[in-house]
């Protein structure tokens, strides 16, 4: 099936409560009632089901202490995160969000193998705008699982994206956040890790969510020795790769129409936002717990860079993981990326919106 076609979105996975509160006083556009409706009708069904979750949540779960703060890998989409989580996540000590359970967060501690080969076939087994792997079981960064858990997340904008910087303020920078909703916030996020790493059997969490970079600073309240992994990119492909990827991934998504240039100004808006926040706050981390990589850096010599990461974290493994670790980078290496070519039009829309990132970053007008 065409992803762009599909007649659900990924609200199905969502809790009642949550469908309820992100879809109330919003306006679905006529052409999107149908899968409205349907994506209603599921969620309303498997909502049945969260029950048997939270029950051996609390039996098994909820009392159990975290053995270690996670690692974060930040910076903004298509800065390369999905990459180095995936070189990261071959360190088997690391536990993470998989992409099944980012559409399905309450049926993880049962019914997966009945709900994973239905998904499996309503997946395409590349992503569209980069063709890396697509798989229920690979690691996926988190905001989609937490999107169906709760209200509060900047990604309801894929489903509403005429509100895009009214939840990008409120849920991505947390500048009009409330304090009810950042303790909803705080326990939900806690739960999905929890439920990551018994579901990985992993030991420490691997976090890859480009939303995570304007929260640092909740993030090192909520876990003062967590590790972080900043990750820059050529501003030029950052913005071409962004437009590409959000205008194909909201098709089968969105409930209300917005115009490619709507889109595109948010985009340069938002990207700026979240830089300025994220500066604003990296000081809050912990001396050592904090890297910054150039992708392009990363990408060059991946080994190098991933012993570096480790070396300057302090993060253990490094050892034990480093044959997975290799196998998988080398398994990469015919591995065919999108070329850009920037056109006037782009440079002109970066060096306008964006130059304090090319000049903070060094890289060439």
């Amino acid at each position: 099936m065409e992803f762009s076609k599909l007649p659900i979105n990924t609200l199905v996975g969502a809790d009642w409560q949550t469908f309820k509160a992100i879809t109330a006083g919003r306006t679905v556009d006529a052409g999107y009632k149908g899968k409205y409706r349907l994506t209603k009708m599921v969620c309303r069904l498997l909502s049945l089901f969260v029950g048997e979750q939270e029950r051996r949540y609390n039996k098994l779960l909820a009392d159990q202490p975290l053995a270690h703060d996670p690692v974060f890998i930040l910076g903004h989409w298509r800065s390369g995160t999905t990459f180095v989580h995936n070189v990261l996540s071959c360190d088997k000590h690391f536990g993470y969000n998989t992409t099944y359970q980012t559409v399905f967060p309450h049926l993880m501690m049962w019914g997966q193998p009945f709900f994973k080969k239905n998904m499996s076939w309503l997946m395409p087994d590349k992503r569209p705008t980069d063709n890396m792997e697509l798989a229920v079981d690979l690691p996926q960064e988190e905001e989609f699982a937490l999107g169906n858990m709760m209200p509060y997340t900047y990604y309801n904008f894929w489903f509403l994206p005429r509100h895009q910087q009214e939840y990008a303020e409120k849920y991505l920078l947390f500048n009009d956040v409330t304090p009810e909703e950042l303790r909803v916030f705080e326990e939900t996020f806690r739960k999905l890790i929890k439920i990551s790493l018994w579901n990985t059997r992993g030991t420490q969490f691997l976090s890859k969510n480009p939303p995570h970079t304007g929260r640092v600073r909740q993030l090192v309240s909520m876990f003062p020795n967590a590790k972080f992994i900043y990750l820059m990119r050529n501003p030029y492909t950052v913005f071409e790769s962004t437009r590409s990827f959000f205008t194909n991934t909201i098709q089968p998504l969105k409930l209300q129409d917005i115009t490619p240039e709507e889109l595109e100004r948010n985009i340069l808006s938002i990207y700026a936002k979240l830089y300025h926040k994220y500066e604003a706050d990296k000081s809050c981390i912990p001396a050592g717990n904090l890297i910054e990589v150039k992708f392009e850096d990363f990408e060059a010599d991946a080994m190098e860079m991933t012993r570096r990461i480790y070396e300057t974290l302090q993060l253990p493994g490094f050892a034990e993981a480093e044959e997975a670790i290799a196998a998988y980078v080398g398994g990469k290496k015919g591995y065919k990326k999108n070329k850009y070519s920037y056109d006037g039009r782009t440079v002109k829309l970066v060096q306008e919106h964006w130059d304090f990132a090319l000049k903070d970053w060094n890289y060439e007008l």
